[in-house]
């Protein structure tokens, strides 16, 4: 083992004090049963978990705490575990995006403040592993993503069910009769079997994909099933590796490049992932300093095929993925094809073509090969623009339906989603399958916090009438477990005064996805006498974090970050007080 011991590491301003102030320090860690000569200047290495029972998907989080902690040992570093917040997505209200960055800002403080050489960060739900990466970044210590891993397959009458995905197809099925309430009770047992995140290609699936392919998870590492033993393996795996790029200097700084985030926009698509990349890519790229706008999720996804048969896009789910090689195997697909750049650097001290050189793809059915994709390029997400979206808008095509990709109808508005939930069930709700559903109020400023409520189920009497899809526009995000013909992240959104504040019932809405347009067929001179009339929602809150929230939270094409949190700020050692 190599001697890693280093009195000019950043923990020892701590731990090799001399005097009072280090006897402090180490007297108070040693109560925890530390010999002296954990301080004597090898590696401190943070393990930051969000573990929770009130967040299911990270719940498991601390097990996996404890594979991380014998690698660092193993290498010779000082493992010291700390919680984190959990942002679960399932439980908390109104959203768990409204708490995304007040989890990334306590990441970031707690890394800064505490004695810590380099991180290793331990995520589950869908917001935790964005934060995580943004609080890392804003300090840019060494630090590793480890994800919690996928659920194993949800299994109901014979069939694999996915997480999300299922329970909007179980709500249709509820309301049209086809399912009864006791069936829907023990459907969503078989449905959450095991430990971890969503099965489905959701945010929790994509984020853990995303991170992987950013070059801050190890190779493969974002596919293995929760409560598979070789999750432990990656996770002690983790601990070892964390250890050395403290010595390698190796900080997110070097990782987190311009190519990297081409690359994660790219493998997003091919994975079929979901539109919330969009919003956390691009709050993430604002702490390192580079550049992402909007349009480029539109520019580099365009050559790219879906590559993953997996839902909600397709039939197979994460498990299934994982054992048809996984991430790997996709982005060695990619790199064949010239749509990735293989030399940035990644947490290995490799690059992404190192790293993939022996991936395999195993089953050519739930990873395609680049000449027979599972869809043609230019499937992925598409960036709209036009009257009704100016800053933009996103749509998912591979979840959407081929027919309404094109479409004109008129407008059905509600002002929240509460508002349309209470008469969706109405059967004599004026609204037919050409309908263009408005949800408006629902983005960062104006629900607060951007919930996934996007994608709202169909009016009861069209689905019973068989209708299966109809266009929906809202200023919100939608679960990556969803699916439909849903443009979101209306930009501006209609608190902030964007046109979506505008629009009346009937006006006619023109959906032009392969144009990439998202207009209301309305004059302006007309628009412009509904702005005079308009007046800006009053202000619902005036201390705490929520008013803090609403006050600082940026608009959905600039990842509804804090503008003040926008760049890093380093790891400076705070200052001694004792």
């Amino acid at each position: 083992m190599t001697d890693r011991r280093n009195s000019n590491r950043r923990s020892q301003a701590w731990f090799g004090a001399r005097g009072r102030s280090g006897m402090l320090y180490r007297s108070w860690m040693r109560n925890q049963g530390f010999g002296h000569e954990v301080f004597d200047g090898r590696p401190v290495i943070g393990i930051a978990t969000s573990a929770s029972e009130l967040a299911p998907c990270n719940a498991h989080l601390t097990r996996v705490a404890e594979a991380v902690k014998r690698g660092v040992w193993q290498a010779g570093g000082l493992p010291l575990q700390f919680p984190t917040m959990a942002t679960g997505e399932t439980l908390m209200r109104p959203t768990a995006m409204l708490y995304r960055n007040l989890m990334a800002m306590e990441v970031e403080e707690l890394i800064r403040a505490n004695p810590l050489d380099g991180v290793v960060l331990l995520s589950g739900c869908d917001k935790t592993t964005p934060a995580m990466l943004m609080g890392a970044a804003s300090v840019d210590l060494p630090a590793v993503m480890v994800t919690g891993g996928p659920m194993l397959n949800g299994k109901y009458r014979g069939q694999d069910v996915g997480s999300g995905t299922h329970v909007w197809k179980f709500e249709e099925d509820l309301k049209t009769g086809r399912m009864t309430e006791e069936e829907c009770f023990f459907a969503e047992g078989c449905m959450a079997r095991s430990n971890g995140h969503c099965m489905t290609m959701g945010t929790a699936s994509t984020m853990a994909c995303v991170a992987e392919a950013l070059g801050m998870q190890l190779p493969g590492s974002a596919a293995w099933p929760a409560v598979d033993s070789r999750r432990m393996e990656t996770a002690q795996a983790a601990g070892r590796r964390i250890v050395d790029m403290v010595e390698e200097e190796l900080r997110p700084s070097r990782i987190l490049t311009r190519e990297a985030f081409a690359n994660a926009i790219r493998v997003n698509a091919a994975i079929g992932g979901s539109t919330n990349a969009v919003i956390h890519l691009t709050a993430l790229a604002g702490r390192v300093g580079v550049e992402l706008g909007l349009d480029d999720f539109d520019r580099l996804v365009r050559e790219v095929p879906t590559l993953v048969n997996l839902m909600p896009s397709g039939a197979y789910l994460m498990e299934d993925f994982c054992y048809a090689g996984g991430l790997p195997a996709v982005m060695a697909e990619l790199l064949g094809g010239g749509l990735l750049h293989g030399g940035p650097v990644t947490v290995t001290g490799r690059t992404v073509a190192e790293n993939t050189a022996r991936a395999e793809r195993v089953d050519s059915d739930v990873i395609t090969p680049l000449d027979a994709p599972f869809q043609p390029a230019g499937t992925g997400i598409a960036v709209l623009r036009g009257n009704l979206c100016p800053d933009g808008a996103v749509i998912k095509q591979s979840a959407a339906s081929p027919h309404l990709l094109t479409h004109r109808g008129p407008a059905r508005v509600f002002d929240s989603p509460e508002a349309y939930h209470a008469v969706a069930d109405d059967p004599g709700l004026d609204v037919d399958e050409n309908t263009v559903i408005v949800i408006r109020n629902a983005g960062p400023k104006g629900y607060p916090g951007m919930p996934e409520v996007s994608n709202v189920p169909l009016p009861a009497k069209l689905l019973k009438a068989g209708v299966t899809d109809m266009v929906r526009v809202c200023d919100g995000r939608m679960s990556g477990t969803g699916y439909g013909t849903v443009v979101l992240h209306v930009t501006p959104e209609a608190a902030f005064g964007g046109p979506l504040a505008l629009v009346r019932d009937g006006d006619p809405v023109v959906l032009d996805v392969p144009g990439r347009t998202l207009r209301l067929d309305v004059d302006d001179a007309e628009l412009a006498r509904r702005r005079q009339e308009w007046t800006p929602p009053a202000e619902r809150y005036t201390s705490g974090y929520t008013w803090l929230y609403t006050q600082h939270v940026e608009q959905a094409d600039r990842g509804a970050d804090f503008g003040f949190l926008r760049g890093g700020r380093g790891h400076e050692v705070p200052r001694d007080s004792h």
